[in-house]
């Protein structure tokens, strides 16, 4: 496999590169969790356990507040040990089979912060007790109103964390052997498909799969039909560092058959065609886009 990174002369040394990004990725991953369970904290350990011992709100009222909290910050703990052990798949696995906990905590949300409100104008006691908690150091000017809905927020980030890594996955699984490693925890998955490669001298149009993600583009080749191991994998060519990438749309301006990209890197230019003018444009979208996030 060629490798377009400047510096890099072996497989080690790029080996050596995504490792440190994903260790480094894989941390921002856990203090992000780590954040989150704090301010979760806030509410179960200021609010949820107090008032549970000191009655100030009817047992239902309270839960009509909170609801599942609890329940909620105990399957982010879970997520929090496996994610500190490096076991980013097994810990999203099990955290999708908690699912439901959030579809009837969000159920609930409108109808919690309607009782919040209730009871904040006619529950004195517990108006002096939210104000009280509220002026606590460790709430850094958060009210309850704004740490209740934090659920909801996280379980979008954590949802789209499992698809893409589903995704990256497959890819994974596609590209024979193990040196090219899609599956790190800082890559998004974008697009995938056929499309011609031209040659700058005189040889034949090359039909080749690409796979685009967030930092690299990633060019295979289908392997032999007939191997035993590999009939249905690809063979990666080259890795493309999208730092270093400038596109330019060749032709396929108008609403003409397919078009012509040019994707320029420090040591080597692709030219990359499609018959189809909506895949194609797709594709510059999509790797104008991405280029240009990585600058």
């Amino acid at each position: 496999t060629k490798s377009y990174y400047p510096g890099l002369n072996t497989v080690e040394e790029q080996r050596a590169r995504w490792e440190r990004k994903r260790s480094r990725t894989a941390k921002e991953l856990v203090e992000t969790e780590q954040k989150y369970l704090e301010q979760l904290d806030l509410v179960t350990t200021y609010f949820v356990t107090i008032l549970k011992a000191k009655g100030t709100l009817q047992p239902a009222v309270r839960e009509g507040i909170f609801g599942l909290l609890e329940s909620i910050y105990c399957t982010s703990q879970i997520l929090l040990l496996h994610l500190e052990r490096g076991h980013l798949g097994l810990g999203l696995e099990g955290f999708c089979q908690k699912l439901e906990l959030y579809g009837h905590y969000a159920e609930n949300l409108e109808q919690a912060k309607k009782t919040l409100q209730e009871q904040v104008k006619k529950n004195k006691a517990f108006c002096r007790f939210k104000k009280l908690q509220e002026s606590r150091p460790e709430f850094l000017g958060w009210q309850l109103e704004d740490l209740l809905p934090l659920p909801l927020q996280r379980l979008h980030h954590t949802i789209r964390s499992h698809e893409n890594s589903m995704q990256l996955l497959r890819v994974q699984k596609l590209l024979k052997g193990q040196k090219t490693k899609v599956l790190t925890p800082e890559r998004w998955y974008i697009q995938e498909g056929w499309l011609m490669v031209v040659p700058t001298k005189g040889e034949e149009v090359k039909r080749k799969m690409f796979f685009l993600f967030s930092d690299i583009l990633v060019v295979t080749k289908p392997c032999h039909p007939l191997h035993p191991r590999n009939s249905d994998k690809f063979s990666c060519q080259a890795v493309y560092p999208l730092s270093q990438c400038t596109v330019d749309k060749v032709f396929g301006h108008t609403q003409s058959q397919g078009g012509l990209l040019s994707l320029s890197f420090p040591h080597k230019t692709l030219l990359l065609m499609s018959s189809n003018q909506e895949d194609i444009n797709n594709w510059y979208l999509n790797m104008t886009t991405v280029s240009f996030k990585n600058l």
